[in-house]
């Protein structure tokens, strides 16, 4: 059986290790933790990686030179059985935090600090990970060093804030794991389905609080309420993706009042409408996606999310860097 508490405690100490040991010990620290075999998932430009050594050159020494002396900084830190398909997962929302001294996913450094957002899913065997799914922010990577890609943004642009309960980091509570994936699951499926008039979805205002923060990843930004969420996100992305068809996730659980899900790919869709300044090409087009959500009460009040835009954007024929 998983232990939950367990494998969340060593794989944080070992994550955090990856930034300040020494880099001639990084290989040896890398294969006490990672398979041989390992598979690594990045965001556009990285790609995939298989072994410990391609891990290690193609991104946490690019990382780590990019940001030297640099610090990982988690705001979320869960982990717990998927609920779709198979495998026990660790996952983290974290920030990258250092001065941008050299070049990271082809994005000219600014030498200023920067918070390089990033979704990260690992799926275990015991306590060795066995794959990596990471997805990071290069949109807003782009923003903070001054070379946005893409027009203003539609909400808010702003830091990923932690939980406002400042609880994220390995929570407490395991009863309210279930639960809280339910809800989660049920606000999902009610999703799927919108009025095209009014971009409404069944039941959406039971499901979120009256309160609700949305907080977009880089081009998107963040929102507060359901009104605003539908605003600066959900009608300009349905307008641009109509057909749009999501839950293609491999990971999905709950850890107390926390849910994360993703997707690699987890969206298929038709480019149908302009989006973020691109006209409508009508190609097919896939879109991956990483969700992390708070519940409180019987209700979701934060959701932060992660979506490949530089991917994404490739298969529009628009290169961000």
């Amino acid at each position: 059986m998983f232990d939950t508490s367990a494998v969340r405690r060593a794989t944080h100490s070992f994550l955090h290790a990856l930034i300040v040991t020494p880099e001639t010990e990084l290989h040896a620290l890398l294969t006490q933790r990672f398979a041989p075999d390992v598979r690594v998932r990045c965001a556009y430009p990285i790609g995939d990686l298989v072994g410990v050594e391609a891990f290690l050159e193609g991104f946490l020494l690019p990382l780590r030179r990019a940001l030297p002396g640099g610090m990982r900084r988690d705001e979320i830190f869960i982990a717990g059985t998927t609920r779709m398909g198979e495998g026990d997962f660790v996952t983290a929302l974290t920030h990258h935090v250092g001065n941008f001294e050299r070049p990271f996913a082809r994005v000219t450094p600014s030498g200023k600090l920067v918070f390089l957002r990033a979704g990260e899913m690992y799926r275990m065997d015991g306590e060795t990970i066995v794959e990596a799914t990471i997805l990071f922010d290069l949109v807003d990577l782009m923003r903070q060093s001054g070379a946005m890609p893409l027009p203003a943004m539609l909400g808010t642009e702003m830091l990923f804030p932690g939980p406002a309960t400042h609880d994220g980091v390995m929570p407490e509570h395991p009863e309210r794991s279930q639960a809280s994936a339910e809800l989660v699951e049920a606000m999902l499926r009610d999703l799927r389905a919108f009025d095209p008039e009014s971009y409404e979805s069944q039941g959406q205002m039971g499901y979120w609080h009256r309160q609700m923060l949305w907080y977009g990843p880089g081009g998107i930004g963040a929102n507060f309420t359901y009104p605003g969420f539908q605003r600066d996100h959900r009608i300009p992305f349905l307008t641009a993706f109509p057909d749009r068809v999501g839950g293609n996730h491999f990971c999905r659980f709950g850890d107390g009042d926390y849910v994360c899900s993703g997707g690699w790919p987890s969206m298929t869709m038709t480019h149908a409408g302009p989006y973020l300044g691109v006209p409508a090409t009508g190609r097919a087009l896939t879109l991956r996606v990483m969700d992390f959500w708070r519940c409180e009460a019987g209700s979701i009040r934060e959701n932060w999310v992660l979506l490949d835009f530089g991917d994404l954007f490739a298969q529009m024929g628009v290169r961000l860097v």
